[in-house]
């Protein structure tokens, strides 16, 4: 069902690329951590670093950006967070010597063959998980996101509708494991529409864009001579963004979130306000069993301790 120790890395890996919005080089390193460091990202060209946790989100419309209160911002952390979230990674060092974390080709793919490579390894400490108790809803002027008690896991349940004939209305769930993360979403792709480029250019996002890490929408349909990973690429992408946006919460969540047209500014809406609700989560923390009686096909036993903010 779930793990029982919190994880780290067994070494060391670095990855390399351009930033979508940015269009600037950057260079990655992920590093082990201690139990109980949670994800931290270190800007190794100012010497700030900054935990990646609901207090430290600084925005959410096209790409989570963190930030503390007097560092520098890093950016479009979503996918590599969803690797993380995905694989069981609880705490890792992420140095980064620019402003953004890098698209790769525009998944988690590359995230995710990254920490194959060094390998998890686990801790001593038990790991902790945030229990959602009640529902908690956000909806917008067309979509909704929302949380609901789950008691096996994480399962996420994702709707997306675009009036494009290439989308039109998919719908992805799955109860989430490091197999079904890696086999079903870490290679969807980030999508984008060509009647959009110039208002984002404007912007000053989309500048690192190309067909080498976006999915491309014409008018007449898919630009990419490459074709599509997946029949239903667009809402498994969306999904993979919604396991990286809810990391933020600081926690694996034993949760059921469901979103119709969602993004990440609702994705973290969501976590904002089960957060900012004592009475819709509790922190509960696996209880590890003594050796004699592990088996491979032994479960977790979860046993609540005093509900606090996973970022405190």
């Amino acid at each position: 069902m779930n793990a029982v120790r919190q994880t780290t890395l067994g070494d060391c890996v670095t990855l390399s690329g351009v930033g979508v919005h940015s269009g600037k080089q950057a260079r990655l390193s992920i590093a082990p951590a201690e139990a109980d460091t949670g994800i931290v990202f270190h800007r190794t060209d100012s010497s700030q670093s900054v935990r990646a946790c609901r207090g430290a989100v600084r925005g959410s419309d096209l790409a989570t950006v963190l930030r503390d209160s007097s560092g520098p911002a890093v950016s479009t952390v979503e996918h590599l967070l969803a690797c993380f979230a995905g694989l069981g990674v609880d705490n890792a060092h992420v140095e980064l010597d620019g402003p953004e974390v890098p698209i790769l080709d525009g998944s988690a793919g590359e995230f995710v063959a990254a920490v194959d490579d060094a390998g998890i390894v686990e801790t001593n400490r038990p790991r902790r998980y945030l229990r959602v108790l009640k529902p908690v809803r956000i909806e917008t002027e067309t979509g909704y996101g929302e949380l609901t008690p789950y008691d096996f896991g994480f399962r996420l349940e994702v709707e997306i509708d675009f009036a494009h004939a290439a989308i039109g209305r998919q719908r992805f769930a799955a109860t989430m494991s490091p197999n079904v993360f890696r086999k079903e979403l870490a290679s969807a792709r980030t999508f984008g529409f060509v009647s959009d480029v110039e208002r984002l250019w404007q912007a000053g996002y989309a500048l690192g864009a190309s067909l080498d890490n976006t999915i491309c929408l014409g008018e007449d349909g898919i630009v990419n001579t490459t074709g599509l990973r997946y029949a239903d690429e667009f809402v498994r992408h969306k999904a993979l963004d919604a396991v990286g946006d809810l990391a933020i919460g600081g926690l694996p969540m034993m949760a059921r979130y469901r979103s119709y047209r969602g993004g990440h500014k609702l994705n973290f809406a969501v976590v904002d306000a089960l957060l900012s609700d004592r009475t819709a989560y509790e922190v509960v923390e696996a209880r590890i069993p003594a050796r004699r009686s592990v088996s491979a096909n032994a479960g977790v036993v979860a046993v609540a301790v005093p509900a606090y903010a996973p970022e405190l």
